[in-house]
């Protein structure tokens, strides 16, 4: 099969980890028969100083066109004394509104191998953790009006969290769905006891429950969700959730794992189309140091290959692939402990890269 593939390494480590990603792609191509083509965009801070612009209209047009994205990352010191809507962030933003990406779903699971890298007592983590966050994606704070004021405190900035009931039943189905192949149990995170666009959120979610009684609804506020993530992590299976929310406890859920620099993320649209990119961001302080850690990118590919190409016995190649090198004790330096012990190994970017590709 031939599959086009929108690829923008982006900022930083960006193009290390695409680089190493792509490796990884061809290497599935070749085992498998497929032919994968790579059509690199421009987007964020590399795009400002190219065209002078974020997110340039040729990107989203060849992104509309292919069959998926994968995106590396954006940002960086250079361009954050920029106008919010004229950072490299702008391109995430963008990129998501114009190709109707909704539903963000990033996975938190602790490998066997990095269990010790966990910050939690082992006690708490005994079994394993495998959480499943998913984040609206497209709507709330981040997309509501904003604007500026005076006031007779002086002036005022504000941001507006608005959710309309669909774009809370398409996240709400999204979420009850996946748990029906996994766990079936949802939690629904929310501010309802002091905000009225929560209070909507828990009414429409409870709606969507009552066409899932396999699957068990419950309710937090953000700030016990917070709280119980770090002190009862295994409770949870699938978490549903706003933007912002989202945005943050995905980032809290990634350090439970050991490291973000293991931790990928699918942006979906209606239908099969998405976007796929690691949850780190660009690290510009080790950019171009073979430090990076690609694992998270390779296996955001992985993603793609399951849930937008329909390559599920590929996807479980690559996500194996990138276990076996960590079982044979291979670490890039986010995954070393203080005080390590055993046979362990630092790799840098590029040879994790091919070790992976080598084992698939």
């Amino acid at each position: 099969m031939n599959y086009n593939i929108a690829v923008i390494p982006g900022d930083g480590i960006g193009p290390e980890v695409i680089n190493e990603t792509l490796k990884v792609l061809d290497r599935v191509a070749e085992k498998y028969g497929h032919r994968f083509g790579y059509q690199k965009l421009l987007a964020g801070g590399s795009a400002i100083d190219s065209t002078g612009v974020p997110l340039p209209a040729d990107t989203v047009s060849a992104c509309r066109s292919s069959d998926a994205v994968l995106l590396g990352a954006v940002g960086g010191w250079k361009w954050d004394t920029l106008p919010g809507d004229k950072r490299p962030e702008a391109a995430l933003l963008g990129l998501r509104k114009a190709l109707g990406l909704f539903a963000n779903i990033r996975p938190a699971m602790l490998f066997d191998e990095l269990a010790s890298a966990c910050p939690l007592k082992p006690e708490i983590t005994e079994g394993g953790l495998d959480i499943v966050i998913v984040r609206e994606l497209t709507g709330g704070i981040y997309f509501g009006e904003k604007g500026t004021k005076e006031t007779d405190m002086g002036h005022a900035a504000y941001d507006v969290e608005l959710y309309s009931e669909k774009e809370v039943r398409r996240i709400a189905v999204t979420a009850f769905e996946m748990a029906m192949k996994r766990g079936r149990k949802v939690t629904s995170v929310d501010k309802a006891n002091v905000l009225e666009s929560s209070r909507l959120w828990r009414r429409v979610v409870a709606e969507v429950a009552e066409d899932y009684p396999q699957v068990i609804l419950d309710n937090l506020y953000v700030d016990n969700a917070a709280m119980q993530l770090v002190r009862a992590p295994r409770q949870f299976d699938v978490i549903v959730t706003s933007n912002i929310f989202g945005d943050i406890l995905s980032d809290e859920a990634s350090q439970i794992t050991g490291s973000i620099g293991m931790l990928p993320s699918a942006s979906l649209a209606e239908g099969n189309f998405g976007m796929y990119e690691p949850v780190h961001g660009s690290a510009p302080d080790i950019a171009g140091q073979d430090k990076a850690n690609p694992m998270a990118t390779v296996l955001s590919a992985a993603m793609m290959l399951r849930y937008t190409l329909g390559l599920s016995k590929e996807a479980d190649d690559v996500e194996n692939a990138v276990r076996s090198v960590l079982r044979e004790g291979c670490r890039t330096p986010d995954l070393l402990e203080e005080n390590r012990t055993g046979d362990i190994r630092t790799i840098g970017t590029e040879e994790a890269g091919t070790m992976i590709a080598a084992r698939i």
